[in-house]
């Protein structure tokens, strides 16, 4: 960028940068995480820098970043959904609500009304058709 610039003061360097209007500035970043379509890249321990150069803004990043398969550092929303739907089902995917419902409809115990559902899918009418 100023042609050899490597063996230069970094108290002038910044002063020359300054002067061509360019600013710079460190980020005390904790985490950067760079998404491509196959992997993520996770920088836990970068250095981060903020140059800003007649208006637009660039950030370098300086570290080894660790390769992971996309998404496998956060919850998805569909697996967000899924693990909501599991916490509001029992062990045996039927919902504890529903079988109570068709118990109390249908005049009979949990235990078969739970089977009951689980014969029809989860289908709270056709279940209680079943039993009456």
């Amino acid at each position: 960028m100023f042609g050899g610039g490597g063996g230069m003061n970094p108290r002038k360097m910044k002063q020359m940068m300054e002067q061509m209007g360019i600013d710079m500035d460190d980020i005390d970043a904790e985490e950067v995480i760079i998404r491509t379509p196959d992997e993520e890249l996770v920088f836990t321990d970068a250095e981060v820098q903020l140059m800003e150069a007649q208006g637009q803004k660039t950030y370098q990043v300086v570290g080894e970043p660790e390769s992971r398969e996309l998404g496998a550092g956060e919850t998805s929303d569909a697996t967000a959904e899924d693990a909501e739907e599991t916490e509001e089902t029992g062990d045996d995917g039927v919902d504890p609500d529903d079988v109570e419902l068709v118990a109390m409809r249908a005049g009979v115990d949990e235990d078969t009304a739970r089977e009951a559902l689980e014969a029809n899918d989860g289908d709270l009418a056709d279940a209680v058709d079943q039993l009456e």
